[in-house]
């Protein structure tokens, strides 16, 4: 589980495509602010396929600067 507040980026020698799986999102509010929270789950070969792998939150000026970053960087 993790709450992002800031992303940099960083040049990987390495990279590769990872296995699709299943992922919901979820909004919340929690003392006055608003999270936007990605679950994923893992194959379904897992003892229990129903917990989530992980959960990534972020405020709203992290969301806002991980959208700008995705337009920036996938040129959209």
């Amino acid at each position: 589980m993790a709450r992002i507040v800031k992303v940099e980026r960083k040049i990987k020698e390495r990279n590769t495509i990872h296995s699709i799986v299943p992922a919901i999102y979820c909004v919340f509010e929690k003392d006055g602010n608003k999270y936007f929270q990605i679950d994923t789950y893992g194959n379904r070969d897992r003892d229990n396929s129903e917990q989530p792998d992980q959960m990534i939150q972020f405020d709203k000026e992290t969301a806002e600067e991980l959208i700008n970053l995705i337009k920036k960087e996938m040129s959209i």
